[in-house]
């Protein structure tokens, strides 16, 4: 249609204006009132014919509003607002790319609309298309070059493609701009995202000159004095990076990493070094607990045993529950595992006869500690394989004092491990009745549940803990639960309800999916506040999302069911009157998959959610040695198992 017949005269394009603005309030129906006195004297209208299907979109009306909108692209297919609006619709059914395509046509009859370019970089940048974002980002830094976020937006654009020098010629440009106040947190965190983009070029002497410029501006003193170190200890300068990371150590003698950083910066390689660091270390910060349990890492035998005995002995005096998830990463080696359990025995057998743990600890006398050291080598003898001692430990611990819940947490993870399930429940329904309020406990029974594949009972357990009105499984997958989600496919799995397990694996995809386009929020949001390093972690962290153990277990799960359904079918034959529900519930997952064509698309659909958690974990795996073994492992039984077929 001629674009002259689809201008309005003056009162029906003041109603086409009130239409928009009743669109940005929220004022669908009067939006949709005005829509319909412009239709009545001008039924063709393309722009009123879209808005009326946009507004019918958000009343959840969506195949009128197609119907609307596609009516008012034929009568205007050269309106930006008919294009603008279509694209809109593509963006809220997720179709990102079809989306992409009708802000582009949109932009061919107005290439200077601020709305439609801001929307454009948003899908771009939501899709990962740099080159296009940074097109766009430079159209919009072009229109408004005093606006922040176009300097801003312009300058990532380069940053995510990794052409460092522009970025930074881009963001000193703008940073001659600012109008600096006397603590200004954004200033501070423009200047950090600056420094970040030069140390990714490796331009590690201008960064730590950077720094050293800029550090009355810089409002994070800790992130600050990090990056310093970390620049310092990169270019060789150790001397004044361990004089960084002493004064952090002094900062938060709490933090593990500040110490192992101190570590490399002094260039200590062997056992004696290191312990004297850490000597020195445990006397100028006697309260802290991570320079007295670093050690434990280097030491053998008899020096091993001198520094675990007052280690141990301060825990069990004190009462630590957790002592031996600890100090469990010492179990790789025999011969501290023997020290571990020679001074546990001791300290029982001290125990048992005067009540200390030792001949020298005469005047402390704390009748809890036999307690945690029986708890202790429960765990200690479990995680050996000794379930049998383990629960005779843990028996005598709990008839010493029956009111401590961590107690019966321990007995029922020595059951689950001897493969006890129901055990291990009961244990853990034990610990709930002493605290009723206690998640932790709730959730571990409900675990051990699954693992018994009695999911009703697991359903049940949660209930306790979710919305009243709604069913628990509905409510666990409102909240994104997915350790109950992939725990639940895998009893379904064995417990051959197919339909019902395939239901549980693709809800942990969609919340994958859905955190994926929770991005959009972000995007602008970030820029406005200046959030930047944490906006550039995040972009990152969603391109690996998929690494995540939980989509691991469920693609994994979701690919055995649909070998499965293809190896062994459900017999046609079979009468619905000879199946019980669950099997019949599994038929009619079947019976999607009749002929051949339609089983190989269900295969490729479980190989290709498989493949999207490999990409993305491939990054991660990639960075070790053992990374690489159990990537290759993981590659050759999918390609194995697929050859088969």
């Amino acid at each position: 249609m001629d674009p002259k017949k689809q201008q309005l005269p003056p009162k029906e394009n003041s109603l086409f204006k009130r239409i928009l603005k009743c669109y940005e309030q929220k004022q669908y129906k009067n939006g949709l009132k005005f829509a319909k006195q412009i239709l009545a004297n001008y039924a063709d209208h393309g722009e009123t014919l879209a808005m009326k299907g946009l507004i019918l979109n958000c009343l959840g009306r969506k195949e009128d509003a197609y119907n609307f909108v596609r009516q008012g692209l034929r009568n205007n297919l050269k309106s930006h607002v008919c294009w603008h609006v279509f694209g809109l619709l593509q963006r809220s059914d997720k179709k990102y790319d079809e989306a992409i395509k009708c802000y582009r046509n949109a932009l061919k009859w107005d290439k200077d609309n601020l709305q439609i370019l801001r929307d454009l970089s948003l899908l771009q940048i939501q899709m990962r298309d740099l080159e296009g974002y940074k097109e766009t980002r430079y159209k919009l830094f072009e229109l408004r070059p005093t606006q922040r976020a176009s300097w801003i937006g312009y300058a990532m654009s380069f940053h995510l493609l990794k052409d460092f020098d522009t970025a930074l010629k881009i963001l000193e440009e703008f940073r001659k701009t600012i109008h600096k106040t006397t603590y200004d947190y954004e200033y501070s965190e423009l200047l950090l995202y600056q420094n970040l983009v030069m140390r990714e070029s490796k331009k590690l002497t201008e960064a730590l000159k950077h720094l050293n410029t800029y550090e009355s501006n810089i409002c994070d003193k800790v992130t600050l004095q990090e990056i310093r170190g970390d620049i310092m200890l990169e270019l060789g300068m150790k001397a004044d990076a361990s004089e960084v990371y002493r004064g952090l150590v002094k900062r938060n003698p709490e933090n593990r990493n500040y110490y192992l950083k101190l570590e490399e910066t002094l260039g200590l390689t062997t056992v004696e070094q290191k312990l004297e660091l850490y000597k020195q270390l445990k006397e100028k910060y006697p309260r802290a607990q991570v320079p007295k349990r670093l050690p434990l890492n280097y030491a053998r035998g008899e020096v091993l045993e001198s520094l675990l005995d007052p280690y141990l002995r301060a825990a069990l005096q004190k009462g630590v529950p957790p002592l031996f998830t600890d100090l469990r990463s010492l179990y790789d080696d025999p011969e501290r595992v023997g020290i571990i359990e020679k001074l546990m025995n001791r300290y029982l057998a001290n125990l048992e006869e005067t009540g200390h743990l030792c001949e020298e600890d005469n005047e402390y006398k704390e009748p809890a500690s036999i307690l945690y050291v029986l708890m202790f080598l429960a765990q200690h003898h479990s995680y050996l394989g000794d379930p049998d001692k383990a629960l005779t430990l843990i028996e005598r611990a709990l008839e010493h004092t029956p009111t401590l819940i961590e107690l019966y947490i321990v007995k029922g993870k020595i059951l689950k491990d001897a493969g006890d399930y129901v055990g291990a429940y009961e244990a853990l329904q034990e610990a709930q009745a002493l605290d009723t309020a206690d998640r932790y406990v709730n959730s571990k029974a409900a675990s051990y549940l699954l693992k018994a594949n009695l999911v009703k009972q697991a359903e049940e357990m949660c209930s306790k803990f979710t919305r009243e009105g709604v069913s628990a499984m509905e409510n666990l997958n409102e909240m994104q639960c997915m350790w109950f989600q992939t725990e639940c496919a895998q009893a379904y799995f064995r417990l051959s309800q197919y339909g019902d397990a395939l239901r549980k694996c693709h809800e942990v995809d969609r919340h994958f999916t859905e955190i994926i386009e929770d991005q959009f929020d972000f995007h602008t949001y970030c820029m406005r506040k200046m959030t930047l390093r944490s906006y550039v972690e995040l972009l990152r962290l969603e391109d690996i999302l998929r690494s995540n153990r939980f989509y691991w277990d469920a693609a994994q799960t979701a690919i055995a069911i649909y070998l499965r359904l293809h190896d062994h079918p459900l017999s046609a034959n079979t009468g619905d009157k000879d199946l019980n529900t669950d099997q019949r519930r599994s038929r009619r997952c079947q019976e999607d998959a009749v002929n051949f064509e339609r089983k190989m698309l269900r295969i490729l659909k479980g190989v290709a959610m498989l493949g999207r958690m490999y990409e993305a974990q491939r990054t991660v795996l990639e960075q070790s040695e053992r990374g690489k073994i159990e990537m290759a492992r993981a590659c050759a039984g999918v390609m194995r198992d697929t050859r088969s077929k």
